[in-house]
Order: structure tokens, then C-alpha cells, then sequence
């Protein structure tokens, strides 16, 4: 309804539970990838091939943006980037919107997947109860991750061991991106980390887990593991663990 009633020229129409998640089932959590054969044919439908530029932009914070980012990346495209500050600050600027859907050419985008590195909830679990239990980062708010509040899944808190970055913190008072350096700080105070250790980024759903990503990518931190299933998933199972508080 939002994009019928304006956005910016020439832009596609991408839905997040539709087009960027697939089915869900007693066992995903809530916004699973899509069928990989579906999406690519998706994306020549949209006009994109390996070289189309591609800008993405929501009205969410970059949170459904970076969702598309991280998939467009897994998939081996790398001239990718996300309006910095969205719609709203193209709003602001006073720039063109347009009611009007355009009508793209089709072309055949020749993906090259596994660019990114994924984990799922088995090796996830292994891994927390190893000698070496990896980082793990949730990018839900403070009350959510600390069980205070849950407004969408069935069950409050977060996974033990995890640290909590609200991906909110990427960016400034403005809608902006923080600049690199902001971004390594705002990550190594969150995890207690140098900006090199390798890390699982989460989330509810694995899609602000991708603004995580995205800010890594800017910040130049090291490229996360997406647990996309995340926290949804993780509480399918009640014999699962699960933590409250603040860590």
C-alpha cells in the first residue's frame, strides 16, 4: 500500500514476507529463505542481472534493505548499496516519488551462491555447548532480549551466551549511518571484541541480524555467520535453553 501510494521512480517492489522469505513450517523460524531457484528468477523479473547496479531502500531503518543486501550478496552480486537514511530522507530532501510501477526488462541473473556464510540451529547449539562457544550477537532491542517484553514470538529472552547489539544503534539520531569508526566502537562495546573475531549475527527472524551484517561490511569488521533461522526458530524447540536479563 505505502509504495502504491509513492516511492522513488523507477523502483521495484520488493515484499519481505512474500519475495525475501520463504514458507514457514513447525520447525523455521519466522521469515526463512526463500526457495534460492524461485528468488533468482524473481530478480530477472525485477531487471537485475549480475551487472545491474542495485540500490535498496526501505521505510524501516534499512532493516528490510539490508535483509535484500545480505541475500543479493549470497548470491555472488557485489555492486549493491542501500540508500543511506531511506525513504524518509528522500522525502526529506525533497527529491521525485512517482505512483507509477515501472515495467523492467527481464533479464537472467546467473547466481553464484554461498558468498555468505550461514549457520543453522543444530550446529548452533553444538557449537554454544563446545569448549570454545562462538560469539553471538542479537540485534533485537534491550527489552526483548532481556525477556522483559515479547510482542511476536511465543516465548521472551534470548539464547545463553548471546550479547545484545540493538541493530537501532547503527545509526545516528538522523536515520544515518554511523561512520566506520562509530560502527567498530558501537560493535566492540556490545561484544567485548576486536573487530576481527569471527562472529553469528541474530535476530527475531534473521532480517535485522542482516543490518548487523551490513554494518560489519561498512565498519570493516569481519563478515558475520547468519543464523537465519534465529531467535523464532531457536524457541520452537522448549527443550532448548533460553536466558533473560541483560546477558
Amino acid at each position: 500500500r505505502m509504495y502504491c501510494e509513492g516511492h522513488i521512480p523507477n523502483a521495484v517492489y520488493a515484499d519481505l514476507d512474500q519475495d525475501l522469505a520463504g514458507p514457514v513450517t513447525a520447525s523455521t523460524g519466522r521469515h526463512p529463505l526463500p526457495d534460492w531457484a524461485q528468488f533468482v528468477r524473481k530478480l530477472g523479473d525485477w531487471g537485475i542481472d549480475q551487472g545491474t547496479p542495485v540500490v535498496i531502500y526501505d521505510q524501516a531503518e534499512g532493516a528490510y534493505a539490508a535483509r535484500l543486501w545480505w541475500m543479493l550478496a549470497w548470491l555472488g552480486k557485489s555492486n549493491v548499496a542501500l540508500l543511506n537514511g531511506g525513504y524518509a530522507h528522500w522525502l526529506e530532501a525533497g527529491y521525485p516519488v512517482t505512483k507509477t510501477a515501472p515495467a523492467p526488462v527481464k533479464r537472467e541473473f546467473e547466481a553464484r551462491p554461498g558468498q555468505q556464510s550461514t549457520i543453522g540451529t543444530k550446529e548452533l547449539r553444538d557449537a554454544l555447548t563446545g569448549d570454545s562457544p562462538p560469539l553471538l550477537v542479537d540485534a533485537r532491542g534491550p527489552a526483548r532480549f532481556s525477556g522483559e517484553v515479547e510482542p511476536i514470538d511465543a516465548r521472551a529472552g534470548h539464547i545463553p551466551g548471546a550479547c545484545n547489539l540493538p541493530f537501532t544503534q547503527n545509526l545516528g539520531p538522523d536515520g544515518l549511518w554511523k561512520a566506520p569508526s562509530e560502527l567498530r566502537a558501537v560493535w566492540e562495546r556490545a561484544t567485548g571484541q576486536e573487530a576481527g573475531s569471527s562472529w553469528i549475527s541474530m535476530c527475531g527472524s534473521g532480517v535485522t541480524a542482516c543490518h548487523l551484517a551490513f554494518a560489519a561490511k561498512i565498519a570493516g569488521i569481519s563478515p558475520p555467520r547468519l543464523y537465519i533461522g534465529s531467535w523464532s526458530e531457536w524457541i520452537r524447540d522448549p527443550e532448548r535453553p533460553i536466558a533473560t536479563g541483560n546477558r
